[in-house]
């Protein structure tokens, strides 16, 4: 969308304009029928994100308009002025179509997935705050266009919220595009003259490619110059796409007929031409140009079958956002013959589909007729099928490289999967082949069974990762997080993976290590704090069941939700340092348990602002702390005396306490990374657990140990008077 203009926003645009060598008005008028008008767009800025998965790259989606004859990127990336912000590359991906298939940490996709490297160029921030890039793109495809923006690879450590300010690093991208308007339309068999005024002003022109076309040829009648010298100019056919552009190009010299000719031309769109002379600056250039298509050879009635295709009906049927099943109406299994090619269109258009992975997956019936050693060559193509044997097993057409398919009765499947497939009619063409020639096997036919299918992600990332629907504005696409050391785009790549043993491991460090909280639970009821007893009990139990529930891979157990047993265990973490630092404060027992509830009820809004907060933790800490400091004063200046009053109490439990708290501590902000995380919060859960253990104060004075025997006696009790140390019988 636009931006809104403002006074530096207008000196932008006309800086914009100058590089554009337009003037800063409507446009710039270069024939009685053509006007070149600019137009910008913009999207806001995005804080970047170090990668470790495709969710941490940034995207950005543009709309190219049509006639474009001309695209500037305008990139911008700046950095934080703070000492923690240092020299950063940036990468930058740029795609036509679909969002880029990028691989920055090397790797490996699944089997039978066909991916081809991404445009991409480095932007790196050093001693300057700010960086400024132009791209250009002549003759750009119009539609959707894409860029994506990561910072290097993750350092896979876990930073605590709050501990640390990491640097900010931000991106945005401004597109500029310069248009044609009214671009002279190239009539199919009608000549058309036009004039090249001069090099610096080549001639555009369009012609719209109907359906069935199976070939394109393009002619220059003539060329004239007003120099009267031989006549040089240069032809370039389409628009450039990235990463792989096929634009052809034909330079034609002289005054004698130059033509070119394309199998496969994209059907239904418009084809632009770009006509630039190669002679003098000053001298203008005459050229009259002609297209012809050529499209299905009918054929006579008997012979039919050796011109025409063999379309089979396909239904196309929306599941779910980019979920979509093709339903072939005369059955999964289509006839295939050496003679034509059979053609499935697979419509992936709505410029909603891109965000997901085209799958197509066909089975050759052995017992089909006449087989013997032939074999099937199929071809997956966007804008346009393979329609000649040749090109089937080259598997190419004029402006797209397809992707081949082949099978055998030695070898009967056959996979492919495309991430993120541009968005356009995808087609799938398949013929027979015969080793010794296409008429050797005339009467022949294979059954080949189709499925085809557009998913979030394929195979769901497996049972080591996680399909994340990832958005940006409107536009929705999937990706896979992994975990337990797989990586890859599907999280089939087990080069770091962890053992099942590994994992077995893991999991029951980060569970069992919660029964350390079992000496501070006896401890506590030992001495009456039965409440505190109580939420040790809690934390011990969610905080088992809740990294039972976050392990990746096999060694899984959630008996509920898992946002539930993570909150539960977060509440429970912190409430347990809050009770277990009031018990200590040795406050009055009305009083403490007011500010044990009214605390929980404030840490319960905390959490769930935000859950991964430090102050959530530190917060109730260091009031607490303040609260026990407090009382601690007080009873020292009321006794005279330091308070705890015993060496003991100091030596044997606060100070052996108090550091395995800070050693705790140091550890869960300072040491977790992602390859140590089972280890390191394991002796998290030990240290904290001891740590209360030592720290919980010793029972009132006034209250004897557990007695069971007295507690169950009958007829009378003794009853005792904290407050007055008397004794009464009743």
């Amino acid at each position: 969308m636009a931006r809104g203009a403002g006074p530096p926003l207008r000196r932008l645009l006309l800086l914009l304009l100058q590089l554009l060598a337009l003037p800063a008005g409507r446009g710039n008028r270069t024939g009685p029928d053509s006007m070149y008008v600019s137009e910008y767009f913009s999207q806001s800025a995005q804080k970047l994100s170090f990668y470790s998965w495709y969710g941490n790259a940034k995207l950005f989606h543009f709309h190219v308009p049509e006639d474009t004859v001309l695209l500037r990127w305008l990139l911008q990336a700046s950095r934080g002025k703070g000492p923690e912000c240092t020299s950063m590359e940036i990468t930058v991906h740029f795609r036509y179509g679909a969002p880029p298939v990028i691989n920055p940490l090397g790797t490996r996709f699944p089997a039978n997935a066909t991916v081809r490297p991404s445009y991409n160029i480095s932007i790196t921030l050093s001693s300057a705050v700010q960086n400024t890039t132009f791209v250009n793109v002549t003759t750009p495809a119009a539609g959707d266009w894409f860029i994506a923006a990561h910072l290097p690879e993750a350092a896979g450590r876990i930073e605590v919220k709050g501990f640390s300010t990491p640097c900010p690093y931000m991106f945005q991208a401004d597109m500029f595009v310069l248009r044609l308007t009214d671009m002279p339309v190239l009539e199919p068999g009608v000549a058309m003259p036009q004039t090249i005024v001069s090099p610096a002003k080549p001639l555009h022109v369009k012609v719209f490619v109907p359906k069935h076309a199976a070939g394109m040829r393009l002619e220059l009648l003539s060329c004239v110059s007003s120099e009267h010298k031989a006549c040089a100019v240069r032809v370039v056919l389409g628009s450039i796409t990235l990463p792989q552009s096929f634009q052809r190009i034909l330079t034609c010299t002289g005054s004698t007929n130059c033509s070119l000719a394309l199998d496969s031309p994209p059907w239904e769109k418009w084809l632009q031409i770009m006509v630039e002379s190669l002679g003098a600056a000053n001298a203008s250039v005459l050229v009259e140009v002609v297209a012809s298509f050529t499209g299905e050879a009918s054929g006579n009635a008997s012979d039919r079958r050796s011109f025409c295709l063999q379309p089979q009906p396909v239904v196309r049927e929306d599941l779910d956002v980019v979920s979509v099943r093709y339903r072939l109406l005369n059955g999964p299994s289509v006839p295939v013959n050496s003679l034509s090619p059979t053609l499935l269109l697979l419509n992936l258009n709505t410029g909603m589909d891109s965000g997901g992975s085209l799958v197509v997956s066909l089975l050759l019936n052995k017992t089909s007729v006449g087989l013997a050693n032939a074999s099937v060559a199929a071809c997956v193509s966007a804008a346009s099928p393979v329609l000649s044997p040749n090109a089937t097993q080259n598997c190419s057409t004029a402006f797209f490289q397809g992707y081949p398919l082949s099978m055998s009765t030695s070898s009967a499947e056959a996979m492919l999967i495309v991430p993120y497939p541009q968005t356009d009619d995808w087609f799938l063409s398949l013929q027979l082949i015969c080793p010794k020639g296409q008429g050797a096997c005339d009467s022949a036919e294979a059954k080949v069974t189709v499925f085809a299918y557009l998913t979030p992600c394929f195979n769901d990332c497996g049972p080591y990762g996680q399909c994340s629907l990832l958005r940006r504005h409107g536009y929705l696409y999937a990706a896979c997080s992994c975990k337990a050391g797989w990586g890859g785009w599907s999280c089939t790549d087990d080069t770091k993976a962890q053992s099942v043993g590994a994992q077995n491991l893991a999991t029951l460090l980060l569970t069992l290590s919660n029964l350390m909280f079992l000496p501070a639970i006896a401890v506590a009821v030992y001495r009456y704090y039965l409440v505190e007893a109580s939420v040790y009990t809690y934390t011990m139990f969610f905080s088992t069941f809740y990294h039972a529930c976050d392990q990746p891979g096999v060694a899984v157990m959630c008996i509920m939700d898992y946002d539930t047993l993570q909150y539960c265990d977060f509440l429970g973490s912190v409430v347990s340092i809050w009770v277990t630092i009031l018990c200590m404060s040795r406050v009055k027992k009305i009083l403490k348990y007011v500010l044990f509830v009214l605390g929980t009820l404030l840490i319960a809004m905390s959490l769930q602002l935000d859950r991964r907060g430090v102050w959530n933790m530190m917060g109730p800490c260091l009031f607490a702390l303040v609260i026990m400091v407090a009382a601690w004063v007080y009873q020292g200046v009321k006794r005279r005396h330091c308070y705890p009053s015993s060496w003991k109490r100091w030596v044997f439990y606060l100070l052996p306490g108090i550091t395995l708290a800070f050693i705790a501590i140091s550890v869960y902000a300072f040491m977790e990374t992602n390859e140590n995380y089972y280890y390191t919060h394991s002796i998290w859960h030990v240290l904290v657990a001891c740590s209360v253990a030592f720290l919980l104060p010793p029972r009132d004075k006034h209250k004897k140990p557990w007695a069971w025997s007295q507690k169950l006696t009958c007829r009378y009790q003794i009853c005792q008077n904290d407050r007055e140390e008397l004794y009464a019988v009743t």
